[in-house]
């Protein structure tokens, strides 16, 4: 079996011209070349037996064979002035070519700059059946030198990586539906992994001594996945030249992404959609890593809804010097040891794909990502529509439907956009023409 080289980082340029127009492998080739992985992990992401059912089996219960989706390379990405390959799992038609071209875009402005906090996790511990919650509060700070030591004698690996229980949180709350309550927040640095497990054992594992210390009675002992610790806070800044389309000037794209942005901003019912714009590059990525897309999704429309009412996730403005500067902030749990990304192959491919070397380097460009995506919606509403270019590249799943194979599906695709009439019995004309 022959390999390429070893994968390069530094070396990587991702800006690919022609990707669209060719075969899946030669894509494949391009890619592997270009991030330097070697055979087996370019077979990994080709979806071959990427999952064999004996793995499979051993991932969750009841396996009775395995799921696909379309595998795609977003490219053209700067992140703090790194070239990164980002692999995208979804099924979404124009999710991965507006991630691209959005992130070409924003080259003209030195990419996008991204910032991220200490990986740390929360587990909550809930004390019921005590009279006095502020009173259990002062006791448990009192022991907080003796818990935090008692949380993390089990993982010496962990702390001797940095990591582990750093803090400890109490919140009250007196007046609850069933008596008086606090809850006991472990601070945890999980280093590289999501930390699922790890604050769960804590957890579980500090239970008993915490009824000793307050007299109450421990219920849930869980990880919160509002990870509000663990933020990344992702900028973009484009000069309005690069905005400018054949019919609009770019300072007029600016103020129209600004101006759609802000109904976002004040309306929950613009922001569920904003926010699932920006999910729909974010998720992708965590999927096609082998990390958690519900915990990222409940942490980031938890995080939209801290103010009391549910609000954009990001924010766009016109800087002094007229660019466009866009921001987005958000709790990003994921890993790169244990779990699916441990064990399925072609989630460890993708990693090595997009050669990053830590979880806060994989959760950066992750919502660097979702920047770009939120920029390509965004642009998209203030200038022709989103429908126009969704609908071009959805011909082709249209053109699928109506049972065009091979070189057909382009050719059917299209034709029905040119009509502007994408629909299956249009589709089913120009196929029984051909």
């Amino acid at each position: 079996m022959t390999t390429s080289a070893k994968p390069n980082p530094s070396a990587v340029n991702s800006r690919i011209e022609g990707m669209r127009d060719m075969e899946p492998a030669e894509r494949r080739d391009v890619i592997a070349a270009a991030s330097g992985i070697d055979a087996t992990n370019a077979a990994a992401l080709s979806g071959d037996s990427s999952l064999p059912l004996t793995i499979a089996n051993g991932m969750i219960e009841n396996v009775i064979g395995t799921f696909e989706l379309p595998l795609g390379v977003a490219t053209n990405f700067v992140v703090n002035g790194k070239d990164y390959l980002v692999p995208m799992a979804v099924e979404e038609p124009s999710v991965v070519a507006a991630a691209s071209y959005m992130a070409k875009i924003a080259r003209a402005g030195g990419g996008f700059h991204v910032s991220s906090t200490a990986p740390i996790m929360r587990a909550q511990v809930q004390v019921i059946g005590t009279g006095d919650p502020f009173g259990a509060r002062a006791a448990l700070l009192a022991h907080r030198e003796e818990l935090i030591e008692m949380a993390n004698s089990k993982d010496t690996v962990l702390t001797g990586l940095g990591g582990g229980c750093k803090d400890i949180e109490v919140h009250v709350f007196p007046d609850s539906a069933i008596g008086p309550m606090a809850v006991m927040h472990l601070l945890v640095d999980v280093r590289d992994a999501m930390g699922a497990n790890t604050v769960n054992t804590m957890a579980e594992m500090l239970a008993p001594r915490v009824e000793e210390i307050t007299g109450g009675t421990v219920r849930l002992r869980i990880l919160s996945n509002l990870a509000d610790k663990r933020v990344v806070t992702a900028s973009v800044r484009v000069p309005t030249d690069a905005l400018k389309t054949k019919t609009l000037a770019g300072a007029d794209v600016a103020r129209g992404i600004v101006e759609a942005c802000e109904l976002a901003i004040i309306d929950p019912y613009r922001a569920a959609t904003h926010n699932k714009g920006i999910m729909n590059g974010i998720d992708p990525v965590v999927v096609a890593t082998g990390n958690d897309w519900r915990a990222i999704e409940a942490g980031a429309h938890a995080y939209a809804a801290q103010s009391g009412r549910y609000t954009s996730l990001s924010r766009w403005e016109i800087a002094r010097d007229r660019a466009l500067v866009g921001t987005l902030e958000l709790p990003m749990a994921m890993g790169i040891v244990g779990g699916a990304t441990r064990t399925h192959p072609a989630a460890q491919a993708a990693l090595k794909l997009m050669g990053v070397t830590g979880a806060q380097e994989l959760a950066e460009v992750t919502v660097a990502v979702g920047l770009a995506q939120n920029m390509a919606a965004l642009r998209a509403l203030a200038t022709e529509g989103i429908q126009r270019g969704h609908m071009t590249l959805h011909a082709r799943n249209i053109a699928i439907t109506a049972g065009a194979q091979g070189g057909d599906i382009d050719r059917v695709s299209k034709a029905i956009v040119k009509a502007g009439d994408v629909t299956v019995a249009r589709a089913k004309q120009v196929l029984e023409g051909i």
